[in-house]
């Protein structure tokens, strides 16, 4: 579980600090333009390092400083909470004058305070779990590659290989449904944030996990009530097409999962993001706006199925400007971000720490609240 996210530096984000601990499921709210993608962008750099991206140059680019200010690093900091033991991974990115491209300025992993590695511009220093003062190796790195995707594991159990793992089984969604064909030429279990692999993503989930079917299609008839069945036809030697069958008074018809409304993709997204937690999580799931392409009567209980899965079991971190989204959290668990200009930071706070007269909604609608 994603117990805290720092982003120092970053674009609009300076001095950073998003508390999850303790939250299965929350909700961040603003204006737009306050950081609710950028906050999104900061975590997909943190996926791609997990997902073995190790290029600096391919992760970020000069303009990401806030406001220029490349004499400042770029600061990330993620603690996560994973099989009981608390795992910090810090990674500062510099860029010296004269320098087209940034470069690693100090990159370390902890675990319950205890280092594994540490960093310092070129220099890698991996340690014993016993003690900081025994180094197992030092070795040297290239300024311009991060150190996580490079260092070996030593076994399946190797902490590295369970942050990685961690990192890169993050799903990150801002699906593109046009994007969404529901053809596949292989299996994954890494999604796209646009949906673009969304046929890949469900054949690599059911052929790991072909019971995850059964919850897909459980999901699935909650919200289409005449859907009979989905399959992947075999298109080539190696492509499949996804058609979705659906049944009514004795008859039947086939659609391609390509031509379904944008709001239908979003429900097959949504029962795979299910699924996937149960059979292969816990999952951390950022979904920027599930509400995007849905009706206000499907609104409600949508957000509910998506808090409900994630109640026991991983987390879930979500942005809306919906006001029936919004209205299913409490303000314990929702999170407003407010930015006075461009010129200026973004803030947040917990909503429970904002002084609020009368409705939020109407607040929120007349733009009155602000911190």
């Amino acid at each position: 579980m994603l117990q805290r996210l720092y982003v120092h530096n970053f674009r609009c984000l300076e001095n950073f600090e998003l508390i999850l601990k303790e939250m299965p499921s929350s909700l961040l709210i603003g204006k737009n333009g306050t950081g609710k993608s950028t906050i999104a962008c900061a975590l997909q750099i943190l996926q791609s390092i997990g997902r073995g991206i190790n290029r600096v140059g391919q992760l970020l680019q000069s303009k990401d400083f806030n406001r220029g200010r490349s004499d400042v690093p770029i600061r990330f900091e993620v603690e996560v909470l994973l099989n009981e033991k608390l795992y910090k991974y810090i990674l500062a990115l510099e860029l010296p004058e004269n320098f087209k491209e940034l470069r690693v300025f100090e990159e370390q992993l902890l675990i319950a305070g205890t280092p594994i590695y540490s960093r310092k511009e070129a220099q890698v220093t991996l340690y014993t779990s016993t003690s900081q003062q025994n180094r197992e190796a030092t070795f040297l790195v290239d300024w311009h590659l991060i150190a996580l995707p490079v260092i070996q594991e030593q076994s399946e159990t190797d902490p590295l290989r369970t942050f990685k793992n961690w990192l890169a089984q993050m799903i990150i969604l801002a699906p593109i449904p046009s994007l969404m064909t529901g053809e596949s030429n292989g299996e994954t279990l890494e999604p796209k944030s646009n949906g673009s692999n969304f046929g890949e993503w469900l054949s690599g989930l059911l052929s790991r996990y072909p019971a995850a079917y059964t919850q897909t299609d459980k999901y699935l008839r909650e919200v289409m009530p005449d859907i009979q069945d989905f399959l992947n036809e075999k298109i080539g030697k190696n492509s499949k097409n996804m058609v979705v069958r659906f049944a009514a008074k004795s008859a039947t018809l086939s659609i391609d999962f390509k031509d379904l409304s944008d709001g239908e993709k979003c429900f097959f997204l949504c029962a795979v993001v299910l699924a996937a937690n149960q059979y292969y999580g816990p999952l951390f799931c950022f979904w920027d706006e599930p509400d995007n392409y849905l009706s206000l009567s499907e609104v409600g209980h949508f957000i509910t199925s998506l808090r409900r899965a994630f109640r026991h079991r991983g987390q879930i971190l979500v942005t809306s400007h919906n006001e029936e989204a919004i209205r299913k959290f409490s303000h314990e668990n929702t999170f407003f971000l407010d930015r006075k200009s461009h010129l200026e930071p973004t803030l947040i706070r917990l909503l429970i720490d904002i002084e609020i007269t009368g409705n939020l909604i109407d607040n929120l609608i007349l733009g009155d609240l602000e911190l």
